[in-house]
């Protein structure tokens, strides 16, 4: 297309857009190939922009895989809050966030293979936004754990930055063979094992008939825990 005085029109991308094609192609690239076999010409030519293009907008790599790493938290916060709208009950919400965050190990075990290699190993994570990010994240958890305590399901007086490493801990442990690439799990199942497992743990003894007292409360904890033990053996072997 001409303008009225003969010359031709050019259009532009917006600097928005720019970076978004930027992103989308980086995030396919890191997946594809992973971290240290990434070019960014390779994620130039997916994002069909010029290779200096990308340095405009990011000083690295790994700014530019940091930024894809802040990106994939944010739509995962936003579709938490979202689905946890219609959730009701401390147990259902919170065997829904075990159940996203396995979910997620599972249908995107590049990313987090990679943002547990690159990002949270490195020495700067602490001052990263991934790491406010990720304490955005777990944060969803604690405060399904403070209503519960408000309800009376849960006891007060808990450690809950104990509750929070006993939940995640729980999940890399159990999930860091697959993202080895050493067997599968099924993110229901886990995700049912872990939170008998941690209510097991934090429900008030003898308010829930599931659990028939003190000692049977024990015996649940485990049986929770061997079934997991024995989850995590046969996805290993």
């Amino acid at each position: 297309m001409r303008e009225p005085n003969g010359r031709r029109q050019v259009f532009r991308l917006s600097r928005e857009r720019r970076v978004s094609d930027i992103m989308e192609a980086a995030t396919q690239v890191f997946r594809e190939k992973g971290y240290d076999d990434a070019l960014i010409s390779d994620i130039a030519e997916r994002a069909a922009v010029v290779e200096g293009s990308i340095y405009r907008y990011f000083d690295n790599k790994r700014d530019l895989f940091i930024k894809v790493i802040e990106n994939w938290y944010h739509a995962m916060l936003s579709d938490y809050d979202r689905q946890l709208t219609g959730i009701s009950g401390t147990r259902n919400r919170l065997r829904f966030m075990i159940w996203r965050h396995l979910a997620t190990v599972h249908e995107d075990p590049a990313l987090c293979r990679q943002m547990f290699q690159i990002v949270r190993s490195g020495s700067e994570y602490t001052n990263t936004a991934v790491f406010e990010l990720n304490r955005q994240y777990t944060r969803r958890t604690l405060d399904i754990v403070h209503e519960g305590i408000a309800t009376g399901e849960l006891r007060a007086g808990l450690s809950l930055r104990l509750v929070r490493d006993m939940i995640y801990g729980c999940v890399e442990h159990r999930t860091w063979a697959y993202l080895r690439g050493e067997g599968d799990f099924d993110p229901d199942h886990v995700a049912d094992q872990i939170v008998d497992l941690v209510l097991g743990g934090l429900q008030t003894p003898g308010d829930s008939p599931a659990l028939g007292g003190q000692a049977a409360m024990l015996q649940r904890l485990e049986n929770a825990v061997e079934r997991l033990e024995r989850s995590a053996a046969a996805a290993a072997g």
